[in-house]
């Protein structure tokens, strides 16, 4: 066996094939991961400079360094404060702030163009289009030729594609479990969105470079897939140097039906995840609604008991005072009479009262 420990473990340090799988981010979407199929390209052929259009994190951009590129050109039009940081790093890597596929024209000509950008067709048809025209010697590199790209466009938000240009776009996103877009699939949380379409015409990755091939079929291009990480694409024109061994040595990758069923298994249980998460949110949002119906209801109910206490008090009170009514219309005599004597003591007393004060 040729695998390294972190494939294999060993019998002192069983697990060291998982220690290296937690390091991973549950989607697994860097180019990072292909560090070996690009060292086949660096062996065959003289890589010096290199374009990366979609930088990440700059943690592939050091690979092409490591590998032996002496220039490698990082194409982002939002680069972050981190991203910078870690350019600056490697003097070889040198940042540029701009659009894709317009920025292309103002870089040198490379040997390696690593395309992982915007994924929608009209700027990768335009971006193949520039290099087969401008740079037919390169080796061409993309990210998410395979789904859920392959077929669908992908638009960063705010986009500034128009017309033709843009298919009809959706918040939610594409799932393996049906067709359609959903709110539990791959969504872009206002970042991007999606088609809402799959297929047809100048819609996706894949349909932008099989599009640009044929357009060029007259010069030879050779289109390879790794049915891994979404799908990474190799694209060479026969005649340029390497291709044949680059494109021999990369077989065993691109005609792997092993590697194609476990990315579909990969993505599939990802996007059962999502789903569960989803679902999970979705019955936790449900509970603080049915919650804080229950309070309110609780909060009705105390009301409503306060009122029909009260209002018991005042059918009480009314209840007495129409039984004493009804005694008295039923025998008046049995009322005690008015103490008449009473009364003339008081009016006496207030009337020599009201005589001395006057001869005061």
């Amino acid at each position: 066996m040729n695998q390294g420990v972190d494939v294999v473990g060993s019998r002192d340090d069983p697990h060291a094939q998982i220690r290296a799988a937690r390091t991973l981010p549950t989607m697994l979407h860097s180019l990072s991961a292909l560090r070996e199929q690009f060292a086949i390209v660096f062996a065959n052929r003289k890589i010096d400079t290199v374009v990366e259009v979609g930088v990440e994190s700059g943690q592939v951009s050091s690979i092409y360094t490591e590998l032996g590129a002496s220039a490698v050109h990082c194409v982002d039009p939002f680069p972050s404060d981190e991203l910078r940081a870690t350019l600056a790093k490697n003097p070889a890597l040198h940042l540029v702030e701009g659009h894709s596929p317009a920025v292309l024209a103002e870089l040198p000509i490379a040997d390696l163009y690593v395309l992982d950008g915007d994924h929608n067709y009209a700027v990768v048809h335009a971006e193949v289009t520039w290099i087969m025209e401008n740079a037919p010697d390169a080796v061409v590199v993309f990210n998410d030729v395979l789904w859920p790209c392959a077929r669908r466009d992908l638009y960063y938000e705010p986009s500034p594609l128009t017309g033709d240009d843009k298919h009809e776009s959706s918040a939610d996103g594409p799932t393996v479990w049906h067709d359609e877009l959903t709110p539990a699939g791959l969504v872009g949380l206002g970042a991007f969105t999606w088609a809402v379409k799959a297929g047809g015409e100048r819609n996706g990755v894949l349909t932008a470079v099989e599009d640009a091939v044929t357009e060029h079929s007259s010069a030879g291009w050779l289109l390879e897939i790794v049915p891994a990480v979404f799908g990474i694409g190799f694209l060479l024109r026969k005649t340029s140097p390497g291709a044949k061994k680059i494109m021999d040595q990369l077989r065993p990758f691109t005609s792997s039906k092993l590697i194609a069923t476990l990315e579909g298994n990969r993505i599939a249980l990802y996007t059962r995840v999502l789903q569960m998460q989803f679902e999970a949110v979705a019955h936790a949002d449900d509970a603080d609604r049915l919650a804080e119906q229950i309070t309110a209801q609780r909060h009705e109910i105390e009301r409503l008991r306060a009122d029909l206490d009260r209002r018991v008090t005042e059918v009480g009170e009314l209840r007495r005072s129409n039984q004493l009514l009804e005694q008295q219309l039923r025998d008046p005599l049995s009322v005690a009479p008015p103490d008449l004597g009473s009364a003339v003591n008081h009016l006496g007393r207030a009337a020599a009262a009201r005589i001395r004060k006057a001869r005061r």
